[in-house]
């Protein structure tokens, strides 16, 4: 989760003396010879992951006999600027080499333990928010929850709503009804140090630019870029929505598709029950641009910063293709090597190519 002032629309900061800081907590306390971490954040609906290695200093006993590790894992651009957390999250596994006298420490962010949680739980009458409050309350984590009204997964017995595991969805995990809450209500959810966030999308913030070649805005600020296209959604897309109310006992399909005149078109249907015809249509409308998304990918490597983040926006400029266009940031992965600097990774895709 970056700091609050990390999104600034402009990358900058290429012309400063650049000296990358790492800093691993363990258990709360530093790890005394750390050489590399990489941290990959992810939009995915999936937890943040990271490596660490270390020299190992002390005995190794102690690390191959410690119960569990909690890290966190800090990274900083110079000796004058403050260290940034990247990740928090419980090791995953412990691997020791004594002859060399390494170690390396794997783990994820604390949506771990939500996916570690099997559950069969009931929650009657109550909304996507309110659960994803409970079970953030769980856990020990703050809840950062945009508020939501409606019963999801309901089924009418009685003209009663009640509220079902199995109404919401094939869950086996929190986690796993958590990520189907959020598709229900168009919402992101994620962990973000010890926070867990059910938010819808962040269309505010403005993008950050990357400059494949220089521009007015400034000097290229990306080392390497690859750029694919999906040909399969570069034609029409039609998504029908299929649904049966069973309280008023009417059924709708609405439908929502790309007018691009194209030669060939790809369909999809959705059956989901109990939806409004307005509710099946913003349904119809959400899959096809969740679809149409994935037409335009952009993978970049660049010098390690803070400004980019999986969910935010950036705007990509200097290619002279259709590539120059609004992104959403899907995946940043970051290494910081003692020896080889720090450096990051960025995957986006086109935040809507509707039309």
């Amino acid at each position: 989760m970056p700091p609050s002032d990390a999104l600034t629309g402009i990358l900058t900061g290429y012309d400063e003396v650049r000296a990358p800081r790492l800093l691993v907590l363990a258990n709360g306390v530093p790890m005394t010879a750390p050489s590399e971490a990489v941290v990959t954040s992810t939009g995915f609906f999936g937890a943040d992951r990271f490596r660490v290695r270390a020299a190992l200093v002390g005995d190794a006993a102690i690390w191959a006999g410690t119960p569990a590790l909690f890290m966190d894992v800090q990274m900083a651009l110079s000796p004058l600027g403050g260290f940034v957390s990247l990740v928090q999250g419980n090791a995953d596994s412990v691997s020791i080499d004594p002859l060399r006298g390494s170690l390396t420490i794997e783990g994820r962010d604390l949506s771990a333990t939500l996916m570690q949680a099997r559950t069969q739980e009931t929650f009657a009458n109550q909304t996507s928010s309110d659960i994803a409050t409970k079970l953030a309350g769980r856990h020990g984590l703050t809840a950062s929850v945009q508020p939501t009204t409606t019963p999801v997964g309901r089924y009418w017995e009685l003209e009663h709503d009640r509220l079902t595991l199995n109404a919401a969805g094939r869950s086996t995990t929190e986690w796993d009804l958590l990520v189907t809450l959020a598709q229900h209500e168009a919402f992101d959810v994620w962990v973000s140090g010890t926070t867990l966030n059910f938010q819808p999308p962040d269309t505010t913030t403005p993008p950050v630019l990357l400059t494949a070649a220089p521009t007015f805005a400034g000097p290229a600020n990306v080392t390497a870029l690859r750029l694919d296209r999906e040909l399969t959604f570069a034609g029409d897309i039609v998504v029908t929505v299929k649904s049966w109310h069973s309280r008023a006992g009417t059924a709708c399909v609405q439908t929502a598709q790309t007018q691009r005149g194209a030669a060939s078109s790809q369909s999809y249907v959705y059956v989901v029950p109990n939806l409004t015809p307005d509710a099946a249509l913003q349904f119809a409308q959400h899959k096809l641009a969740e679809l149409t998304a994935h037409e335009l990918v952009a993978t970049a490597e660049m010098p390690g910063e803070f400004s980019l983040w999986p969910r935010a926006q950036m705007q990509l400029a200097g290619t002279g293709t259709i590539f120059d266009t609004v992104y959403v940031i899907d995946e940043v992965e970051r290494r910081l090597h003692a020896r080889q600097g720090f450096s990051q990774r960025v995957r986006a895709r086109t935040s809507s190519t509707l039309g």
